[in-house]
């Protein structure tokens, strides 16, 4: 189910530039992200709540506070790079998930800007990735 619910905000988010998608419930904006498949390789693309800082792109692995994180997550691990579709704008960028200071960072910066986030670690028993993507050109 969330395979096709993802494959439809991915495709009206396209056909519109994210003016239809751009916000996921709570205000925060949504980008595209696509990366490769941790074992076929093969492009994934997902639509992605965020926070920009500095120019890099911060992204949350919450799956809404289940207890399984997404896919998503766990490919980026497997990879250097990604692209994103900002908007209208696509991108390629470099790819880190978050450790240590700079993840708590990441996800206090969620929080504050975003206090939906709040009960997503407690609700999924899990501490919630981060991951920094930073555009390369």
């Amino acid at each position: 189910m969330w395979r096709a619910g993802n494959a439809a905000a991915t495709w009206i988010y396209r056909r519109t530039g994210g003016r239809i998608g751009g916000r996921a419930r709570g205000g925060s904006p949504v980008l595209l992200l696509t990366a490769p498949g941790r074992s076929s390789g093969q492009p994934h693309t997902v639509p992605v709540a965020y926070i920009e800082r500095g120019g890099a792109y911060y992204l949350a692995a919450t799956a809404g506070g289940q207890p399984k994180e997404p896919q998503w997550i766990r490919n980026l691990r497997a990879t250097d790079t990604a692209t994103i579709q900002v908007g209208s704008r696509q991108m390629p960028v470099a790819v880190e998930v978050l450790q240590g200071a700079a993840r708590e960072a990441g996800w206090h910066d969620f929080v504050t800007t975003y206090p939906n986030f709040a009960p997503y670690e407690q609700k999924a028993g899990r501490r919630i990735a981060i991951a920094r993507v930073t555009p390369t050109r």
